[in-house]
Parts: C-alpha cells; sequence; structure tokens
C-alpha cells in the first residue's frame, strides 16, 4: 500500500474529531482580539485555513480523503441542507427598496463572472493551448468551481465540484486562484472605499440614495432585535433543512434516470447526475421558501446553521487536497487575474451607464466574489450601518450561484471543446 491508502489515523470518528478541533481552533483564534491574531487574519483569511491546514493531514499522510467516508457525508447531507438555509433568508421586498441600482449592479457583477472566465479562458488558450489540460484532465472543470465561489460562495463552489468532475488535485488549485485573486480584489475595493467621492465623481454618479439608505439601515437596525435561540429553534430549522433535503433526494433519484433513459444526450449537460439535480433542488427550495413566512427562520439563525454545515464541508474538500501539487500550473494565475479584471470592467462599464455610486459597484461585486464573508466588510467600510446590505446581496448570491455557475460551466466547457 501507498502513503494515500494506508494514512496514520484511518478511524472516521477520529478523523471528525480532527477536523473539528480545527474548524474550532481557526474560529476561535479569529475572534481573539491578541494583535498577533488581529494582524495574522489581516494576511491569511480564516476560510483559507479551513481548506488547507484539513489539506497538509493530507498531504503528509496523517488522514485520507480518498479513504474516508466523511466528504460523502458532507456532500451529500449537509451541503444541500446548507443551500436551503442560506437561501430561504433571501428578502425579496427589501431588495426591492433598497433601489434597482442595487440589483443591477448585482446581477452586472454576475454577469461579469460568467462571461469574463469562458471569454479568458479562449483568449489564453488560442494564445497557449496547453492551457486546456491540466495534467491529463480539463481545466474548464476546475474554473467552473470558481464561478460557483465568485457568483454564490462556498456552497455553490462544491456543488460545481461535484456537478462537473474537477479532481480534488485541480481543485486545490483552483482554491488557490479563487483565495489570492479574490482578496487581491477585496484589498483593492477596500482601498477604493477611501476615495469614494472623488470615484463618484468619476463616476458622475448620484449617491443621494446611499445617504438617505444610511439612515434608514440605522434606524432599522437600532429597532431589530434577535430573537431568541434555542434547543426548539435549532430543532425546528433542522427539521426544516433536512426534511426538504430528504424530498431533494427522492426528487433528484427520480429525475436524473429519466433523463439517463428518455434523453442520453443531456448527460453533456449534467442533467443524468443525481447530483445536479439535488444541489438544483434544494436551492429551488430554499428559494420558494424565501417568498412565504418561512423566511423569518433567518432570525431564528438559519444562515448561522447553514454556515457550520458548510465549513464542515469545506474541511472534508480540503482533506483530500494533496498540496504538492498546488502549483503544478501557474498559468490559471493569469486566467484568473484576467477573470476578475473583466468582471471589474462590466461593473464600471454598467455604472457609468447607470450612474450608479461606488458603494453599489464594490457591494455588488463582493456580494458575487466574496459573498456573506466580505461584502458586509466592504460595506461596513462606507458606513457600519450598511453592513446589512452586503449581507442581503450576498445571500441573493447564495441564490443565483447553482443557476449562474452551471450555466457558466457549460460555456467553459464549450470553449475548451472548440479549441482542443
Amino acid at each position: 500500500m501507498d502513503d494515500k491508502t494506508a494514512p496514520l489515523i484511518t478511524n472516521d470518528a477520529v478523523v471528525l474529531g480532527i477536523l473539528f478541533l480545527i474548524l474550532g481552533v481557526v474560529f476561535l483564534t479569529t475572534s481573539s482580539k491578541k494583535p498577533f491574531w488581529t494582524k495574522f487574519y489581516r494576511i491569511i483569511p480564516s476560510l483559507l485555513l479551513c481548506y488547507f491546514i484539513p489539506a497538509l493531514f493530507n498531504t503528509f499522510g496523517v488522514i485520507s480523503g480518498e479513504t474516508s467516508g466523511l466528504y460523502t457525508i458532507a456532500s451529500r447531507y449537509f451541503l444541500p441542507a446548507s443551500l436551503i438555509l442560506l437561501t430561504l433568508g433571501i428578502d425579496i421586498p427589501a431588495l426591492r427598496r433598497l433601489g434597482g441600482k442595487a440589483t443591477i449592479m448585482f446581477f452586472a457583477g454576475t454577469l461579469g463572472v460568467m462571461i469574463g472566465g469562458p471569454l479568458v479562458l479562449f483568449l489564453v488558450g488560442s494564445a497557449s493551448p496547453d492551457v486546456i489540460m491540466a495534467g491529463d484532465e480539463e481545466l474548464w472543470r476546475g474554473l467552473a468551481t470558481i464561478s460557483g465561489s465568485w457568483i454564490g460562495g462556498g456552497a455553490n463552489q462544491a456543488a460545481m465540484l461535484e456537478v462537473f468532475g474537477a479532481s480534488k488535485t485541480l481543485f486545490a488549485q483552483m482554491i488557490a486562484v479563487d483565495v489570492l485573486v479574490a482578496n487581491l480584489w477585496l484589498g483593492i475595493l477596500l482601498f477604493g472605499t477611501q476615495h469614494n467621492e472623488r470615484i463618484n465623481r468619476w463616476l458622475k454618479a448620484d449617491a443621494s440614495a446611499i445617504t438617505a439608505l444610511e439612515k434608514k439601515m440605522e434606524t432599522i437596525e437600532k429597532a431589530s432585535e434577535q430573537k431568541k435561540r434555542g434547543t426548539r429553534e435549532w430543532m425546528i430549522l433542522l427539521g426544516v433543512a433536512f426534511t426538504l433535503t430528504g424530498l431533494s433526494h427522492f426528487f433528484a433519484d427520480i429525475i436524473a434516470p429519466f433523463f439517463a433513459t428518455t434523453f442520453p444526450g443531456s448527460v453533456r449537460y449534467s442533467l443524468t447526475s443525481g447530483f445536479f439535480w439535488l444541489v438544483v433542488l434544494a436551492t429551488t427550495f430554499g428559494l420558494i421558501l424565501s417568498f412565504t413566512k418561512a423566511r423569518r427562520l433567518e432570525s431564528l439563525g438559519a444562515s448561522d446553521l447553514g454556515s457550520v454545515f458548510l465549513y464542515f464541508l469545506i474541511a472534508t474538500i480540503g482533506m483530500q487536497m494533496d498540496l504538492k501539487a498546488l502549483f503544478d500550473n501557474p498559468k490559471i494565475f493569469l486566467i484568473g487575474g484576467l477573470w476578475i479584471a473583466i468582471h471589474a470592467v462590466i461593473l464600471i462599464i454598467v455604472a457609468k451607464i447607470i450612474r450608479a455610486p461606488f458603494f453599489f459597484i464594490a457591494v455588488g461585486s463582493q456580494a458575487n466574489i466574496g459573498g456573506a464573508a466580505s461584502a458586509p466588510i466592504v460595506a461596513a467600510a462606507f458606513n457600519k450601518f450598511l453592513a446589512p446590505v452586503g449581507v442581503l446581496l450576498a445571500v441573493l448570491g447564495y441564490a443565483v450561484g447553482t443557476y449562474g455557475a452551471y450555466l457558466c460551466g457549460l460555456a467553459l466547457q464549450f470553449v475548451s471543446d472548440m479549441l482542443r
């Protein structure tokens, strides 16, 4: 046996304990006020550690994602539950109250990701055909996972990993591109907040709506009261999440074989994949709930519980990565940089046309690229009472991420096939 089939620890109960120990330590130190940890997390994102510490354990043979069954549990049960919990809180009326420019800029950012990936793959692939393949597999499969992250978030990224079948080695490279490029772009946006008025003058934007929004959000923030969260509330959330997860599995087991038998050619579009239908159905169920009174479950901590499931999934993905192969293909970092540049250009063009202030550019972009982790940070850099706006748009990203990333993945596949 090689090292991968004979890790030091083979008991999944012990591996589970190690993963949650890692997550616990990361979150404990993230909230620490000690100068060392404060400076450390300014440089190293906590999300990155949740991927890469388990990856280190796998790389050096302490545990093995290949032989563990934890990823199957996380991806088949906790991922759809996470999608449901993260999506049901989207407040469509509240989005309308933000004004049309906020929504337009969000979807401009989404469009920038969906167009940018295939366009950059075509340009770089035309100039350097060898980039189309990453070793013995197609690069587009890995790039599709970045589209999941940059439109929705970690749950959507994990869904695209399963739907399009990238290897864990390629996925490790994509995580590096995702984190490096996304955090560089975050830094640029935060720098831009310091020159907000100058940028608005250049855009010829009317920022009066932002001033009014600041006052409105300040009033809402001060008036809001968080509901009690206890055993009853957690059990309600678990009941909703896993009931709909079960229904998603039930219908996926019917729909996928139907397409496989009736439309065998649809395998090219993942329509014969049970997992594809699982994530689509889970996202759709969550979106349907957002139009009902079930949206109030967000006040009980729906997104918090969904994030717990998501971080466990992230850790199980990380434990399957081999970090030795991380930088085998440096050209993918060029692709990532050009991709985010196209995203930025489209945002600026749309903002110029509709005279949207820089606030909507920055928050609309991060609601896509960074999700709920960084969109509130960018919003709060303008005014602390605007942080909920970032959260609201980021939740919209969770809702459209599955669909947008899937379409982007198909476009990436088309470009790859055309260049081969």
